[in-house]
């Protein structure tokens, strides 16, 4: 019996070792220096619905590494979780405002532009709008889009297609909105007429009664995890969210069903943007991702996978194979929403009268 176990695990010693041996031969035609990084694991912090398995699969191959993903629901979310310093991530994906203050607030690690040639493609338009960071020192921009309204068109056939949908009381008990205060309350500034950015107390009031007395009513939650599901299912008929969250719950046979769209009157606009924080373990790596998110063909390949426009990059949107959900025109009086500083306090205060619905 024991001679039977000793020829077995020999035989298993020597499969392992055939196998070992291919996986090398397999892999000598990957980047030279692969085997240096070899069994190396970086480590992102994205949104959720906002990294192509495949684009990680390639990555991941062509370096002879793993990647690890975890999620997040909020920029705040992020924030609290950063700031409790225990996040060992390599990358951070967050939004603007937020990478204004992780700036100010020394959490990032700086870029070597040597090391991402690919920086070339970053469209300077983009740039411009990032007044917190325009020569990417800090922070590389992922991409650029907007948040909007899916209507189930199978539910609803008569609405109207801007923010004043949320006060339609034909629909109370069937629409969710974000939970993101500086969303929400952007796009009752924009309907209203304002700056998303507006510290002005008279108009910040202005958007907490139209939230309050016209929106909030009809709504079932404030919603930024479960508002595609839901949506999805039929429970909810009208959410506002992202175009890819709402898409990626529904079998592309019922996209026909959904009328998304950016309200006309403007609203927020994000760019989210890839920044390294201090303390990192793996800042080599980091720029090899970043790099590698910018090849105009594994760029092309994030667009068409959650159909988004090409806002970032300029040269991957001729490389797109599908139509984007919204068009980069659509953004027009879109507004970038910024740090707003110590008036933080006060959107703060307005929206624990806002973010709880009864």
């Amino acid at each position: 019996m024991e001679r039977k176990n000793h020829t077995r695990k020999l035989t298993a010693i020597l499969a392992a070792a055939l196998v070992i041996a291919t996986l090398v031969l397999a892999t000598g035609c990957t980047k030279s220096d692969a085997s240096a990084r070899g069994g190396k694991t970086l480590y992102l912090y994205n949104w959720t619905y906002y990294t192509p398995e495949s684009v990680i699969e390639k990555f991941e191959k062509e370096f002879g590494v793993k990647v690890v993903l975890d999620y997040f629901a909020s920029n705040e979310d992020m924030f609290a979780k950063l700031k409790a310093g225990g996040s060992g991530y390599d990358i951070v994906f967050p939004s603007q405002d937020y990478t204004s203050i992780m700036i100010n607030q020394k959490m990032v690690h700086e870029i070597d532009h040597a090391k991402i040639p690919n920086l070339r493609y970053i469209n300077p338009m983009i740039l411009e709008k990032a007044t917190y960071d325009p020569q990417m020192r800090w922070s590389v921009p992922y991409s650029s889009g907007a948040t909007g309204i899916a209507v189930n068109k199978t539910k609803v056939s008569s609405y109207a297609r801007d923010w004043s949908i949320f006060a339609d009381t034909r629909l109370k008990g069937r629409m969710s909105m974000l939970d993101d205060m500086r969303e929400v309350m952007g796009d009752a500034l924009a309907h209203l007429g304002y700056s998303v950015n507006s510290t002005d107390p008279a108009e910040l009031a202005a958007a907490q009664k139209l939230i309050n007395e016209q929106w909030k009513p009809n709504l079932v939650k404030f919603d930024a995890e479960g508002f595609a599901k839901s949506f999805s299912t039929g429970e909810f008929w009208v959410v506002h969210g992202y175009a890819e969250a709402v898409f990626e719950e529904l079998d592309e046979s019922r996209w026909g069903e959904v009328d998304f769209f950016l309200p006309p009157e403007g609203g927020p606009m994000y760019l989210d943007s890839m920044v390294i924080p201090t303390g990192a373990k793996n800042v080599e790596l980091a720029h090899e991702f970043i790099n590698f998110i910018h090849r105009p063909e594994i760029y092309a390949e994030f667009l068409d996978r959650f159909h988004y426009p090409a806002t970032v990059h300029t040269e991957a949107g001729a490389l797109m194979t599908v139509q984007p959900f919204y068009r980069g025109e659509d953004m027009a009086a879109y507004e970038l929403k910024y740090d707003v500083g110590e008036d933080l306090d006060k959107y703060n205060e307005i929206w624990q009268t806002i973010r709880y619905v009864n």
